[in-house]
């Protein structure tokens, strides 16, 4: 990545705000996932229980690669954040 930042600071404090809810909703979705997988369902149910949880695990590395790219944007920017809005993930 280059030593300039491509994106303004307001933009990169949306997409960081963004980052942040995404991670509570996935949280919520792993934890639901894991709740279900250990009711121990059955045929379908188990396979679906499944799916999701590699659905919301792949949306959680994504989130994570997102978030990345973010701080990346604001090392290269000189270590400006327009906002503290970050926060903790899963990943944490």
């Amino acid at each position: 990545m280059k030593n300039s930042s491509k994106l303004p600071a307001d933009v990169i404090a949306n997409l960081r705000a963004l980052a942040h809810d995404l991670s509570n909703a996935l949280e919520t979705i792993l934890q639901a996932s894991y709740l279900l997988g250990k009711a121990e369902p059955e045929g379908n149910r188990k396979k679906w229980a499944r799916m999701i949880d590699a659905a919301a695990r792949d949306a959680a590395r994504v989130n994570l690669e997102i978030r990345q790219i973010l701080k990346n944007e604001s090392s290269a920017a000189g270590g400006r954040r327009a906002s503290t809005t970050e926060g903790p993930t899963a990943e944490d």
